[in-house]
């Protein structure tokens, strides 16, 4: 985020039920599903989402899957987000394919072990980590808080709390810093499909609570309720897949920190972890974060480098944001230090050989809390010691 001391800044996040989201899970069942049946499997999946279709396509090392029980895990997906609707159902009337086939033997020599030769990098390509103290969570509050107003109307309309609002939904959050700092929120915005028997008015009413529980009252502090946008455009009946084409891949900013930080543009879902873009990304965050919590920094930026084929990271680059640089050296000497930032090293390092993805692929990859299950092991804070001075 810029050096700017004084401000405004907007964050976006999107639902589960948006199509490229849908499209984001369906990819990383996938990769789960495979992953289930044996850990080194290698997955990549598109998937695309429209009018009663769902097409997969893609590259696949690993235990073979029946395509019906693939299929029926679509399914599952489409039904669990929410969707029975006319243009868009978990059941029958929405067709499914799979195009996904075996990976080519060209990529498999790259990245594979042998001999003395340690497992390359999937491709070339730059990931970045960041981590600041405007949450708990160490987010950037615009997107942290985008995520949260849709995390918890999924919650609701799942269970039946919040009627007559369908899964396809959107969010936006401005902020104001001051000092460059979160001061307040400035506006608001959530779009979402709902039912054909409400007007924009009870859409109104049914959305603001969750405005109001997902950010802090400090925060709206003087809050002008004209900045409150519902459906700016006016109904939002027909959404979701049916109202919008869904691909893989498509929401890489909503995945990571809203545009507080920058991207390498590599996506996430549909990835097993030997793609950097994927397994890189995660560890950048893990030692932004260790850093920030370790308290030698308010906010981090790192920067690290690939090339197909190669093991270690061509670059590692820290911004500590504070013109420290002697502290800014000692922290790169440490990450070299303990962290193996080597394609199998993170895995390892992260645990991330595990179904453990299909969780991730709404709401944001980072700012969540890490499961039993080993998912979101990147957001753990156990390497603090090692950037303690």
């Amino acid at each position: 985020m810029s050096n700017l001391k004084n401000f405004l800044f907007t964050s976006e996040s999107v639902s589960e039920g948006h199509p490229d989201k849908v499209s984001d899970r369906i990819s990383d069942m996938v990769v789960d599903s495979y992953l289930a049946g044996d850990p080194f499997s290698r997955v990549a999946c598109e998937t695309l989402t429209t009018t009663n279709k769902v097409v997969l396509a893609g590259e696949v090392r690993g235990p073979e899957i029946k395509q019906d029980i693939l299929i029926e895990k679509v399914r599952q997906c489409i039904k669990d987000i929410g969707y029975d609707q006319e243009g868009f159902t978990w059941k029958d009337a929405t067709k499914i394919e799979s195009h996904l086939h075996s990976q080519s033997a060209d990529i498999a020599i790259g990245v594979d072990s042998s001999g003395n030769k340690d497992e390359g990098a999937g491709d070339q390509g730059i990931m970045f980590g960041y981590a600041c103290k405007e949450t708990e969570e160490l987010m950037p509050a615009p997107i942290y808080y985008s995520h949260k107003i849709l995390r918890l109307m999924a919650e609701d309309r799942k269970s039946g709390k919040l009627k007559n609002i369908e899964p396809d939904s959107k969010s936006q959050v401005t902020f104001e810093y001051i000092d460059g700092k979160p001061s307040k929120v400035k506006s608001v915005v959530i779009s979402s499909q709902h039912s054909a028997d409400v007007n924009q008015t009870q859409v109104r009413d049914l959305l603001r609570p969750y405005m109001l529980k997902s950010i802090p009252k400090n925060f709206l502090d003087g809050f002008n309720e004209d900045e409150f946008y519902v459906n700016p455009t006016g109904n939002f009946v027909i959404g979701g897949p049916d109202g919008d084409c869904g691909l893989t891949g498509r929401k890489i900013i909503v995945d990571t920190y809203g545009g507080a930080a920058p991207h390498g543009g590599g996506a996430f879902s549909g990835k097993d972890p030997t793609k950097v873009d994927r397994s890189a990304a995660y560890a950048a965050r893990y030692i932004a974060k260790n850093i920030v919590a370790s308290k030698i920094a308010e906010k981090c930026l790192i920067q690290l480098a690939y090339a197909i084929g190669v093991s270690k990271p061509l670059s590692i680059y820290v911004d500590l944001f504070d013109n420290d640089l002697e502290k800014n050296k000692f922290i790169v000497e440490e990450i070299r230090k303990n962290f193996d930032l080597s394609p199998r090293g993170i895995r390892e390092m992260l645990s991330l050989n595990k179904p453990i993805y299909e969780k991730t692929a709404a709401y944001g990859h980072f700012g969540r809390t890490p499961g039993s299950d080993g998912s979101f092991s990147w957001e753990k804070t156990d390497k603090i010691n090692v950037f303690s001075k």
